[in-house]
């Protein structure tokens, strides 16, 4: 086999398994359940299957901004249902918001709700703070608030806040 060939087959066998794992977490569920699960950044919001949930700072007025090549890195909680909320979180502020395509994503607080792919096990928290597709991306706390880490001067230790404006993060 010729190496163009190799990697060509390569390449589209990776495209492949991701396209696949996006498919697959943002298929719409019967029924979404979001809990609370402590990592790293404190206790955020996670789903059914334990992965973090994320707000993204684009989004505006409940209504989510990341589609096509976006919700395939950042794949919607998507439900068929009214979601259920698990112990810890606020029922009062779980809902839904109808995409572009039609699926019903699960919203907290009226920030529709999206996984990562690089978040391969449960608990991790690897999209916190990534600038992509025009804005940042970071974990919900049980108030619906963005968990924003913020860096000590030191710069050997890192403590964790919450920020209350939904669409811009503190200025330093």
């Amino acid at each position: 086999m010729h190496v163009k060939t190799l990697i060509a087959a390569t390449a589209l066998g990776v495209i492949g398994f991701f396209a696949a794992g996006s498919i697959a977490r943002s298929a719409p569920q019967s029924h979404a359940t979001v809990s609370l699960r402590s990592t790293k950044l404190g206790m955020i919001l996670v789903g059914a299957n334990g992965h973090t949930l994320y707000l993204f700072r684009k989004d505006r007025n409940g209504t989510s901004a990341c589609s096509a090549a976006c919700a395939t890195y950042w794949p919607p909680l998507l439900t068929k249902t009214k979601p259920t909320a698990g112990a810890g979180v606020h029922a009062a502020l779980l809902g839904t918001t109808k995409r572009s395509d039609g699926h019903l994503q699960v919203t907290y607080d009226k920030h529709p709700l999206y996984s990562y792919t690089l978040d391969h096990a449960s608990g991790q928290t690897t999209g916190e703070g990534v600038s992509a597709f025009g804005a940042k991306w970071y974990a919900v706390a049980a108030s619906g608030s963005a968990v924003v880490k913020a860096s000590t001067t030191s710069g050997t230790t890192t403590t964790t806040s919450t920020y209350t404006n939904p669409y811009y993060p503190p200025t330093p």
